[in-house]
């Protein structure tokens, strides 16, 4: 990848502006609201005065960032909808794998061209490769984005009350302990509104990345990419689908362990029964990815 071509596009201005740590921080205390009392199917008036906002502002600044109102958001993270989304979840997997990945609608409308490093390159821990890394705006807060020569790396996700941007940093640089860091935000601007903005989602340009696992894990990583978007799936399907049907829990390991968040849709594993199971960057900023979905889809 020539990072050059990245930072020549533009300055990482308009992707700062448009997904701020502010209008985050606000939408996240009215999802985690939402999340805790969707039982009670609050009005917009209890989620606004929850988060200090008028209702009509909490409306506009909520559509602006998801595509769909509170309340939609609300009927969006329901159980209901969960489930929903696991129907045929097994049949669509099979149908994937039998047409390949020439389909518009497999992952999220990324058109992710993928590979994995070379096993040796794994069990070095990352000995030789330069990752270049840095923190940008994202619809779901503060983004780490880091890449190497071969693509995109790694996605991960910055919150203050768990250490912020340090701990982001720590948890991703100790996926591959060997590897070399280097810090420079221009080189990683390109690729977040690459991956953030769904403007420059475009089937004759991929996505490429790279995935840095063991084989079991690289597996697992790939079935995810194969979820055409508005989809889930669960656990054990994805076991089954790589053979291993009685690996379940290994599975669950390997998602969590997944170091591209957002690309690879990690985030739309859930449980058997339709329920949002646990999530490395933290079950609210779960269903916000998924609400945001929801948003998209129905625009």
């Amino acid at each position: 990848m020539d990072l050059s071509t990245m930072t020549a596009e533009t300055d990482a201005a308009p992707v700062e502006q448009a997904f701020s740590g502010g209008d985050y921080d606000t939408v996240r205390a009215a999802i985690a609201y939402i999340s805790e009392a969707w039982r009670e199917q609050p009005s917009l008036d209890d989620i606004a005065r929850h988060v200090g906002m008028k209702p009509l502002s909490l409306q506009r600044l909520f559509k602006r960032w998801a595509g769909l109102s509170p309340k939609g958001f609300l009927q969006a993270v329901t159980l209901d909808h969960a489930r929903a989304l696991l129907d045929d979840a097994a049949s669509v997997l099979d149908a994937t794998y039998e047409v390949g990945l020439s389909s518009p609608s497999r992952l999220h409308d990324l058109f992710v061209s993928h590979h994995a490093l070379t096993p040796g390159g794994y069990k070095t821990r990352g000995e030789g490769v330069e990752v270049v890394w840095g923190f940008h705006g994202s619809p779901f807060g503060r983004a780490l984005v880091m890449t190497t020569g071969y693509g995109l790396a790694g996605i991960g996700f910055s919150d203050t009350g768990d250490g912020g941007d340090r701990a982001a940093l720590d948890d991703m640089m100790r996926r591959w302990p060997a590897a070399t860091f280097r810090e420079d935000a221009p080189a990683t601007a390109g690729l977040a509104r690459r991956v953030f903005d769904p403007a420059r989602w475009r089937p004759e340009e991929p996505l490429r990345i790279v995935m840095i696992g063991t084989d079991f894990e690289i597996r697992v990583w790939e079935t995810l990419l194969k979820l055409p978007f508005g989809r889930a799936t669960t656990y054990s399907d994805i076991a089954a689908h790589i053979g291993r049907p009685k690996a379940s829990r290994a599975v669950g390991t390997a998602v969590g362990r997944n170091p591209i968040s957002f690309v690879v849709p990690c985030h739309r594993v859930l449980g058997r029964g339709g329920g949002l199971c646990g999530y490395h960057w933290g079950m609210t900023r779960k269903r916000a990815i998924l609400g945001w979905e929801a948003g998209l889809a129905a625009n």
